[in-house]
């Protein structure tokens, strides 16, 4: 699936604002405890250590392409 870029960078940027802290400041990533809920809910692998990344297990990808699809991120 295409992915329309302008709706994606607006997700990410409004992710960034739900995070933000110091009246502003955003880090790259994204919050620690959102992840690890991820991880506790079967949707990522585990993401302690030291990599940098997580993999989304198979029921996590379907979540998340059917979010994708849902919040109608591909282009029409």
């Amino acid at each position: 699936m295409q992915y329309d870029d302008a709706k994606t960078e607006d997700t990410v940027l409004a992710l960034l604002g739900a995070f933000e802290f110091d009246n502003g400041r955003a880090w790259k990533r994204f919050d620690c405890e959102v992840i690890e809920a991820l991880f506790a809910k079967g949707l990522t692998t585990d993401p302690r250590g030291k990599q940098e990344s997580v993999y989304l297990t198979e029921a996590g990808l379907v979540k998340a392409r059917s979010l994708a699809q849902q919040l109608m991120f591909g282009e029409r």
